[in-house]
């Protein structure tokens, strides 16, 4: 193989985030095993169906947290820490989903002689709509969580190429849409209790509602650019740039740039992270370096280039003031190409 693999490197950022999920997850089971009979369940359900239950609901509000970090990191740059690490949000959540996969069999075979997945599969032989199989919905989300599961490591990403691996991971949005069918076909007609229905809809209200309000966002930032005379791109004042926070500029070609202030110099590289697309006009400058705020990747503001020992490079973009304007040349140079920085003091070198 051309990719070699890498054992993941830990962290204490990543050891901080891994132990608040399992903590978290560790908690709502707890509480919901403890508390839910005679609160959101009957009285008197226990023993598989209830853990049925609880694993269930788990699974499906960390899958719906998933959707709405995206969004949430988009509006509010308080989430980025959130969302640095969601792949391991990610792949507990199949986990879970399992369990509560492991829960049904053994709930199913509690009133069948027959192998509990033969019971799964054939229990249900209504022929209406609202008595399609929703066993089969549920099963076919996990298998998307599964596949997710199971490419989340870099090496997959280098494999499949980010293209491909991308295309991939955005099956969790059809995962979201089978798990709320499998809800809707499933608990939602045997419940006489409006606690699930109400507990579906906050979540398809949150998940839709912050990626609208997060593409409103998009679409106003994707305006129209103030072109020059010769081409070159109006960017903003120079005093408005924040010093170690990117500003993401939309070319007239639909490409992106991402304008640093890194001290008393301006740069600007792509948009585009070269390890997984990520945005680094919502990151930070760090150790000197533009870093990617989905997964950390870094490179110099003024060459495109990570650091060595690594390798990725992005493509860099001419700058130039105009008075206190400054303008951007909306052709890329090729990704590493060293560029002068428009400095912040007039004449200054």
């Amino acid at each position: 193989m051309s990719v070699q693999y890498r054992p993941v490197q830990w962290n204490r950022s990543k050891l901080v985030y891994d132990l608040w999920l399992a903590a978290g997850v560790t908690v709502y089971l707890l509480v919901y095993l403890r508390w839910a009979p005679g609160l959101v369940e009957p009285p008197l359900i226990g023993g598989a169906e209830l853990r049925m239950r609880a694993f269930g609901t788990c699974a499906f509000w960390m899958l719906t947290l998933i959707l709405c970090i995206g969004p949430l990191a988009r509006l509010d740059r308080r989430f980025l820490p959130v969302l640095y690490n969601r792949r391991h949000f990610g792949v507990l959540t199949f986990f879970v989903a399992v369990a509560h996969l492991y829960a049904v069999l053994g709930w199913y075979m509690a009133f069948s002689p027959a192998d509990p997945w033969v019971a799964l599969l054939s229990a249900n032989t209504d022929t209406s709509f609202l008595g399609f199989p929703f066993e089969w919905l549920g099963l076919a989300a996990l298998a998307i969580l599964f596949a997710m599961a199971a490419t989340s490591h870099d090496f997959w990403l280098a494999f499949l190429t980010p293209p491909v691996w991308k295309r991939l991971h955005m099956l969790v949005y059809l995962a979201y849409g089978l798990v709320v069918m499998h809800v809707t076909l499933g608990v939602l007609q045997a419940e006489g209790s409006a606690v699930y229905a109400v507990a579906t809809g906050i979540s398809l209200a949150a998940v839709a509602g912050l990626h609208l309000v997060a593409g409103s966002v998009e679409a106003r930032r994707d305006a129209t650019p103030a072109v020059e005379s010769d081409g070159w791109v109006f960017v903003g004042g120079i005093g408005e740039l924040e010093d170690g926070v990117g500003r993401t500029v939309t070319l007239p070609d639909g490409e992106r740039a991402a304008v640093f202030r890194h001290g008393d110099r301006i740069s600007a590289l792509s948009n585009a992270c070269a390890h997984q697309n990520g945005p680094l006009g919502e990151g930070r400058i760090l150790d000197g370096c533009v870093t990617c705020p989905w997964h950390g990747y870094q490179y110099d503001p003024e060459t495109g280039c990570s650091p060595p020992p690594f390798i990725e490079k992005v493509a860099t973009y001419r700058l130039r003031r105009d008075g206190d304007r400054l303008l951007i040349d909306p052709r890329a140079l090729p990704p590493g190409t060293r560029t002068d920085p428009v400095w912040i003091a007039e004449g200054g070198a």
